[in-house]
């Protein structure tokens, strides 16, 4: 990881750490509290929008925005702090590394839906199947080509950074990223057992969440999609030739 990479992934977990106080606080502040006093209202609710508009400029990877925001919004917390109108207490808590797997050749609303689940639990380190290991695996190469799907998860927004896998070891990216988290998909053929046991004899200190259950219709994978289009256009075309 170069220093350029590094202070980037400092910021944004900064930022991370900053929204999630400052959301704390907020949950801490009763209106009613607050009394006739309207201005007070109106700048609580001035910090909410900061504080929504950080999230917004982090996703989407805007990171000195994000930080004057969540500043801003921190600030006018304290200033009604110490006005005396409101009465909160800053808990400050490293957002976790969340780090989850996939081949994501061609995006789909279950990606989403996944990558989603995993945002909610920290930071997202998405690492992207590299080509011959999804033949090895599936039996055949992606639709899309590794560089080209990388391209792709990195630019969703629930992902903060992504990554290629590595051609021989799985779990390479593992001990790169050192996640506190590694999310597996509720399809993905991974043993969870196998995976915690092999983790401990590397030394790394990671849990192993799943998620529960596949959301959306059927078509929601990239099998199905790869079927579906040759069912509608491939069978089509024999039919039409033949007539």
């Amino acid at each position: 990881m170069s220093s350029a990479e590094s202070l980037e992934e400092t910021l944004a977990s900064r930022i991370r750490t900053y929204l999630g106080m400052v959301s704390k606080a907020l949950k801490q502040i009763s209106i009613d509290s607050l009394g006739s006093h309207s201005k007070a209202l109106e700048v609580l609710n001035l910090a909410k929008l900061y504080r929504d508009d950080a999230e917004y400029y982090l996703n989407v990877g805007d990171l000195p925005t994000a930080l004057a925001c969540i500043s801003y919004a921190e600030g006018l917390l304290d200033g009604l702090k110490i006005m005396g109108l409101i009465s909160i207490s800053w808990a400050r808590e490293r957002p976790k590394k969340v780090l989850v797997a996939g081949t994501f050749d061609i995006i789909h609303a279950g990606h989403i839906r996944f990558l989603r689940e995993a945002w909610k639990l920290g930071l997202v380190y998405a690492v992207v199947a590299r080509d011959r290991n999804v033949q090895k695996f599936k039996g055949r190469l992606p639709i899309m080509p590794e560089d080209m799907r990388l391209e792709v998860v990195s630019s969703i927004k629930y992902v903060y950074k992504a990554l290629l896998g590595d051609d021989t070891d799985l779990l390479k990216p593992v001990e790169r990223v050192k996640p506190d988290i590694i999310f597996l998909g509720p399809d993905q053929p991974m043993d969870e057992e196998s995976l915690k046991r092999e983790l401990e004899r590397r030394g790394i200190k990671a849990e192993v969440r799943r998620m529960s259950r596949r959301e959306g219709p059927e078509i929601a994978s990239s099998t199905s999609i790869i079927k579906e289009i040759l069912r509608r256009y491939c069978d089509s075309n024999i039919t039409s030739d033949k007539q």
